[in-house]
């Protein structure tokens, strides 16, 4: 039982420390920027040695590209648990949805951070389409959806697509002011500005405080 132990945690170990590098670059990015983001710093920042960096990805590139990916695959499993815990009913599913956005673990100012470094940094962009591209289709495929699902359900004379854009817009507008505004409203308020969005296009099901 001792040895089966033993090799479990040295095969853990190499992907323990690939995530802590991943951990250490959201920090960095965060705080430096894409350009500014070196294998020197996310070592420094993870406490590991710049060869371990090299070790696990060989370039600056393969490391950002790595991160994004984890980024990616973090938001798309966090919004896909959340439907997964919720019945049938378009509302509920849309209310499941807009929560997931606001998570704290999700809706967190590091990770806010490289979304937007990525998003912004015209460099980053055939990566971001590369790495992130299948999933944002995804995610407004499901979330037009739903839209279509409830504005049948309840009765309303709307378009989906758009009434799924603007409610995606609206929630990465209240990330970016989170973010850059001198004195930010907090993360309760920022969810409180899209349910009154989601108000406005669903009156019968949704208020400012949520699902009606």
């Amino acid at each position: 039982m001792d040895g089966a132990r033993e090799q479990k945690r040295r095969k853990l170990a190499p992907e323990a420390r690939r995530q802590q590098l991943i951990e250490a670059t959201i920090e960095v990015i965060a705080t430096q920027g894409l350009a500014r983001t070196t294998q020197a710093e996310v070592a420094r920042t993870a406490g590991l040695s710049h060869g371990l960096v090299n070790f696990h990805f060989s370039s600056k590139d393969k490391l950002l590209g790595a991160t994004l990916s984890y980024l990616a695959e973090e938001y798309r499993a966090n919004w896909q648990q959340a439907l997964v815990e919720t019945g049938e009913d378009p509302a509920a599913r849309l209310n499941a949805l807009i929560l997931a956005d606001f998570r704290p673990d999700i809706c967190a100012s590091p990770r806010l951070s490289a979304w937007c470094a990525f998003w912004g940094e015209a460099q980053s962009r055939p990566m971001y389409q590369d790495n992130c591209g299948d999933f944002d289709e995804e995610y407004i495929a499901v979330q037009e959806g739903i839209c279509r699902d409830l504005i049948e359900a309840g009765g309303y004379d709307l378009d989906p697509v758009r009434a799924a854009r603007v409610l995606r817009v609206t929630t990465e507008g209240t990330w970016l002011d989170l973010l850059t505004m001198r004195t930010p409203y907090d993360r309760d308020e920022a969810l409180r500005t899209v349910m009154t969005c989601a108000g406005v296009f669903f009156p019968r099901h949704f208020s400012e405080k949520g699902l009606s």
